[in-house]
């Protein structure tokens, strides 16, 4: 019985630090101006999607052009 709540314990403890570490990525997105956001290839309403969804979902959808983006320049 102790084993199940040592356990439970350390799950809500990993998904704590998850959320936690989500967060501060999609701020520190946030705070980023819009040339920045560009340099890396998204725009500022790609955030929200990209936190959203799974990683590898939006990946795939932006590679396939789901997510428009036109921040896009040739070298």
């Amino acid at each position: 019985m102790f084993d199940f709540f040592l356990s439970t314990a350390h799950y809500a403890k990993a998904a704590y630090l998850n959320w936690r570490r989500t967060q501060v990525a999609y701020e520190e997105l946030n705070s980023l101006d819009d040339r920045s956001l560009a340099d890396i290839g998204i725009t500022r309403s790609d955030i929200p999607y990209l936190f959203a969804r799974d990683i590898h979902d939006a990946a795939r959808a932006q590679a396939t052009g789901l997510v428009g983006n036109d921040n896009r320049r040739a070298a």
